[in-house]
């Protein structure tokens, strides 16, 4: 198996992070890497935001914010504190640009798999990380405090830092449990190897 293929059968979402956070020279490679997702016709439909330090409580009242005049004062406190799971959040943000031949939905696939890209490149670099999204992703709230256009769609909050405890594997399908050869029009059969 390449090496590739071996990193990616070992990553593992990491939800305990403290600091360090990936230093400034490790998060600009890392979204080099990002800037190499599939992108048609090269629009670069993506942009990030990279929060750290005291932003990251700004970040929580957003969140709590968020939660509603209903929303109990612990979900607020909950909401609040959030985002210092991890001493930097990267939010992905797909910025579609009008384009007759690639819609929308292809400009936010690229913003997702650059995404993923970070990921990689941030978790291939020693730093645990995690992909989020949630009701946070979709609120107007939110998504004005950081400065979204009505256009642009949050992709996730990459949570990332330095692993303090590792969770227990987590066990994964056979690729039979989620593939099917197509045959043709109203004809498959299992996937087997």
């Amino acid at each position: 198996m390449s090496s590739i293929a071996q990193f990616l059968m070992e990553r593992s979402s990491e939800p305990r992070l403290e600091a360090p956070a990936p230093p400034r020279d490790v998060v600009d490679l890392a979204l080099q890497c990002a800037a190499r997702a599939p992108d048609h016709a090269l629009l670069r439909p993506w942009r990030y935001l990279v929060i750290e330090g005291e932003a990251l409580a700004a970040l929580g009242d957003l969140f709590a914010q968020s939660c509603g005049v209903d929303a109990s004062e612990k979900a607020r406190d909950n909401a609040s504190k959030a985002p210092l799971r991890a001493p930097m959040v990267i939010v992905g943000i797909a910025s579609p640009k009008p384009h007759k031949k690639v819609p929308d939905v292809e400009q936010v696939m690229s913003a997702a798999s650059g995404m993923s890209f970070l990921l990689l490149a941030l978790s291939d670099a020693g730093y645990g990380v995690m992909w989020r999204s949630g009701a946070f992703a979709y609120d107007p709230v939110v998504r004005e405090g950081l400065g979204l256009s009505k256009d642009e769609i949050i992709t996730g909050f990459l949570y990332t830092g330095t692993v303090s405890s590792h969770k227990p594997p987590v066990p994964r399908p056979s690729s039979g449990d989620f593939i099917e050869e197509w045959l043709g029009p109203d004809q498959s059969r299992a996937w087997s190897v």
